[in-house]
C-alpha cells in the first residue's frame, strides 16, 4: 500500500486462497442445486454483489468498504442463518445465500480479493490489473 510492492498474499498462500475460493464456489453450486431453486434466479442474481462497485464514485475508502461488505462471506452466512428462522417471507433466502457464496468464491478463485482503501487494484490477494503486471 503506497509502494510498488504487492501487499497481498503471494506464492503458495495465494494459490491456497484461490483454491479455497474455487471450493466455496463449487460447494455453493452443489447446495444451490440441492435446494431446487430455479437456475434463472441464480443467473439473475449472480452478479448483484458487483453493483457495490458504484461505491467507488465516493472515493477509494468508501468504495473499498462497499465492495468488501458485499464480497466477504459474512453477509451470506447471516442470510443463511436467518433463512433457518423460518420467518414468514416470500423471498427464498437460502438460495440467495448460496448465490452470494458462489459469487464470493468465484471472485476469489479468479484472484479478486478484498480491497484496501489505497485503491481498487490493491487487494488481499495481491495487485490486480495493470499495476500488478508492472510489479510482477
Amino acid at each position: 500500500m503506497g509502494d510498488d510492492q504487492s501487499t497481498g498474499a503471494s506464492g503458495g498462500v495465494r494459490t491456497m486462497l484461490r483454491l479455497e475460493g474455487l471450493m466455496l464456489f463449487t460447494a455453493a453450486l452443489f447446495l444451490y442445486a440441492q435446494v431446487g431453486a430455479p437456475w434463472v434466479l441464480f443467473l439473475a442474481l449472480f452478479l448483484v454483489p458487483d453493483l457495490s462497485f458504484v461505491a467507488y464514485v465516493f472515493g477509494a475508502r468508501i468504495g473499498a468498504l462497499g465492495y468488501n461488505t458485499m464480497h466477504t462471506t459474512v453477509g451470506p452466512i447471516v442470510l443463511a442463518l436467518v433463512s433457518q428462522l423460518h420467518l414468514p417471507t416470500a423471498i427464498p433466502l437460502l438460495p440467495i445465500a448460496f448465490i452470494w457464496f458462489a459469487h464470493v468464491g468465484f471472485d476469489r478463485a479468479l484472484g479478486y480479493g478484498l480491497k484496501y482503501a489505497s485503491g481498487f487494484s490493491d487487494t488481499h490477494l495481491g495487485f490486480i490489473g495493470k499495476k500488478r503486471a508492472q510489479t510482477a
